[in-house]
């Protein structure tokens, strides 16, 4: 009997390779990955965190006081015998006019001689060096002019008054109406300069007068001679006077609802309080400060250079690059209800068909910001001509008034969240903003460091 020869395939058993499905997986991971890198938006990141500006509150300002110029009512050589700048009497010896010369030149010659100097004249400029030597900086050298202007001063007023007195010939001159002195009439700080300013009051003052291109001012004393009707001196009769600045925007808020602050007189570092008065006047701000002090040290000068002691800004600091602006939806607080079987805030959303069928469908909304009757929410699932009903009411509101909010995109979960700032302050890199707004930012928050780059739900990649 022959044999069969049939031969049976053998079925081999199946075997899932481990290996290669992880690898399956690991490639279409990367290959995702990939995708997703090329896809998605690439942002710098910026962290919030807290911080300040110190804020540049210097300003050059104008200095008003009540001044009164003495005309000399005579032509001739002029003399003065007290130092500009400084306090004089009641019926205090301040200038004499010479009309023939004679007196005043005999003067002038004496002033050249301080030999004749008493005791106690010497006393006094010797006092004045002394404290001079001992409170010497090498980095202020510039003050050893002012030294030498002041001392030239106090010994012309001394040689002077002492050259007067000795003359021989004043009475007679006096008696023959050659030779005239004048007095102060009343006490106040002398001065030898003039320059229009004079009548100047707070209300007068334009923003042309700033101007210390076209400021001009005239030295009385470089005069020897005087002709009648010319201004020979000024006396400041008030020791109350007033600062006039034109103030930046920002300066103009933080001081609305001053009334005193605290300046430092950048000439000699010196701090002072200040009454606070704002102004407008031709589209400028000027900010008036009062002062009860300090006004003979700067009598002389016009133009006084201030720093306003203010508090540096602080908050959270942010770059402005950073900062974009985005369009919102309206929408009457009255609108919004609870849904959804939850806390969700939102709407009702009723559109109709073709056929005037009625759908009303609750949309939950994302809030960005709120004022004091409205909400500011974004388009994602409203727009313009939507109906709301409002709850418990058969009225209804038309989607349709828009407005923009000023924020940054928060980008915590990986993706772009926008987010309204409230700027305190702002120079020209960075911001103060303030912290703990509603729907605001949050110390250590990380937003995108260039803002006009990206947009909502974006994923991003650092």
């Amino acid at each position: 009997m022959a044999k069969s020869r049939k031969v049976v395939r053998y079925r081999r058993p199946f075997h899932i390779n481990i290996g290669l499905v992880v690898f399956g997986i690991i490639f279409f991971y990367m290959m995702f990955y990939v995708y997703s890198y090329f896809t998605s938006t690439h942002i710098s990141v910026y962290e919030v965190a807290p911080g300040s500006i110190a804020v540049n509150n210097t300003y050059t300002g104008l200095a008003l006081r009540k001044e009164e110029v003495l005309v000399s009512a005579h032509t001739g050589q002029i003399n003065y015998y007290i130092k500009d700048a400084s306090r004089a009497g009641a019926n205090s010896l301040v200038y004499s006019v010479d009309e023939d010369g004679a007196i005043a030149k005999q003067i002038n010659a004496a002033t050249k001689d301080v030999s004749s100097l008493d005791e106690e004249s010497l006393d006094k400029i010797q006092k004045k060096v002394s404290e001079y030597s001992g409170g010497y900086r090498p980095e202020a050298f510039y003050e050893v002019y002012s030294m030498k202007t002041d001392l030239n001063a106090e010994l012309s007023e001394v040689t002077s008054i002492g050259a007067l007195s000795s003359i021989m010939d004043t009475a007679a001159a006096e008696q023959n109406t050659t030779f005239h002195t004048q007095r102060a009439g009343k006490a106040g700080i002398v001065v030898y300069y003039t320059d229009g300013f004079e009548s100047v009051r707070p209300k007068n003052v334009t923003p042309e007068m700033f101007d210390e291109t076209a400021y001009q001012k005239e030295n009385l004393k470089e005069k020897s001679a005087i002709n009648a009707g010319e201004p020979a001196c000024k006396l400041i009769t008030e020791e109350s006077w007033q600062i006039v600045i034109p103030a930046r925007s920002d300066t103009v808020n933080q001081l609305s609802d001053a009334k005193t602050i605290r300046i430092k007189f950048k000439k000699d570092d010196t701090i002072a309080r200040a009454s606070v008065n704002i102004r407008q006047k031709d589209g400028t701000s000027l900010l008036v400060l009062g002062l009860e002090d300090s006004m003979v040290r700067f009598a002389s000068d016009r133009f006084i250079e201030v720093e306003l002691l203010l508090s540096d800004e602080e908050g959270l600091k942010i770059p402005n690059s950073a900062i974009t602006k985005k369009d919102f939806f309206t929408i009457p607080m009255t609108c919004f209800q609870k849904g959804n079987n939850s806390n969700t805030d939102g709407v009702i959303i009723r559109r109709t068909d073709k056929n005037g069928k009625h759908t009303d469908t609750f949309a939950a909304q994302t809030i960005y910001f709120a004022t004091e009757y409205d909400y500011y929410v974004d388009s994602e699932t409203l727009k313009d001509g939507d109906v709301l009903l409002k709850p418990n009411s058969k009225e209804t509101y038309t989607v349709q008034k828009t407005a923009s909010l000023e924020g940054i995109y928060c980008i915590n979960k990986g993706y772009a969240v926008f987010r309204h700032i409230d700027v305190i302050y702002q120079n020209e890199e960075y911001s103060i903003i303030r912290n703990g707004t509603n729907y605001g930012v949050n110390m250590y928050d990380h937003i995108a460091l260039d803002g006009s780059s990206i947009a909502e739900n974006a994923l991003i990649h650092e």
